[in-house]
């Protein structure tokens, strides 16, 4: 299994050059009204695609847009289920999100943490910010899907 990581930006060159077979998209994307793009249309291109829309905050924001921490990415048990879907199924995995460095990155690290204990390498490198908050539901949601 691969687990990339790309940005909107990326996401269309890829198109460009040629949508990989055999592969699962985690589509993170604003909420409308947001002054981003809508979201990718993946029809013809991914296998299967889970597609969340989720403002990219950091825990300390979370008061400021009045949500506590089990009201943000309520999505994350069914991402699990999804991610384990696609692992049975063979798939790899892209995570996605609009700048490619925030909410991706942290599902990213969260699906290394949890099959590869290697998530560690994302939080290092300087391309990425990962969404500790979605690290965290991620980790938690496959990390208790994967026990029963």
């Amino acid at each position: 299994m691969t687990i990339a990581i790309h940005s909107r930006k990326s996401m269309e060159r890829l198109f460009m050059r040629g949508f990989p077979s055999h592969t699962a998209v985690i589509s993170f994307c604003d909420p409308p009204g947001s002054g981003t793009s809508p979201p990718i249309n993946y029809a013809g291109r991914a296998e299967r695609v889970f597609q969340i829309v989720l403002k990219d905050i950091r825990f300390e924001e979370l008061e400021q847009y009045g949500l506590a921490y089990e009201e943000y990415f309520t999505e994350a048990d069914e991402l699990a289920e999804f991610i384990f879907a696609a692992i049975r199924d063979g798939l790899d995995i892209i995570c996605q999100c609009e700048n490619g460095d925030s909410r991706s990155a942290g599902c990213a690290a969260a699906l290394h943490e949890f099959f590869t204990a290697d998530g560690v390498f994302i939080f290092a490198d300087y391309r990425y910010s990962p969404n500790q908050m979605v690290f965290h539901k991620v980790y938690n949601a496959l990390w208790l899907s994967g026990r029963t």
